[in-house]
């Protein structure tokens, strides 16, 4: 990691098909969790409306859903990021033809809330990316610290 990467914010993308539960999830919750070191965008291979469930189930989490808006992957082509968390099989798939580049490919197969009858499918899967991005965001910690004790 050179001292330019290391004193700029990362960028992070995250991705599933439709861009209006999961991805944006990831997008809220980094922002809410290390917006100081990363900026964190969202798109989806076949965009969508944000689902009012995700962005309800983000507000009683306190999770800011200002900016929230889905997007295309192809509004991203051509940009490069530090990190691509692709949440759902159908992304992946389209995924490995994109025209972006990035250092890190994550793949968390989180299941689509909208497909789920239960009243908590959203709080459910917002918990689950919290979980995941929770230890991906110590693993960065980990590594950043190696990376300073080494300088």
């Amino acid at each position: 990691m050179t001292m330019s990467q290391e004193s700029r914010k990362q960028r992070v993308l995250f991705l599933c098909h439709a861009n209006s539960a999961r991805s944006l999830m990831g997008e809220a919750l980094l922002r809410h969790l290390a917006g100081d070191r990363f900026d964190a965008f969202s798109a989806g291979t076949e965009p969508d409306e944000p689902h009012q469930k995700t962005l309800a189930a983000l507000k009683e989490q306190s999770i800011s859903t200002e900016g929230l808006a889905s997007q295309s992957l192809d509004s991203f082509e051509g940009q490069h990021f530090d990190a691509v968390i692709v949440l759902c099989d159908k992304a992946q798939e389209t995924c490995r033809d994109w025209e972006g580049s990035r250092d890190e490919h994550l793949y968390w197969d989180i299941r689509d809330p909208r497909g789920i009858e239960r009243d908590n499918a959203y709080a459910q899967a917002l918990q689950e990316i919290r979980v995941r991005l929770m230890l991906w965001l110590q693993i960065k910690d980990r590594d950043r610290a190696r990376h300073l004790a080494d300088d």
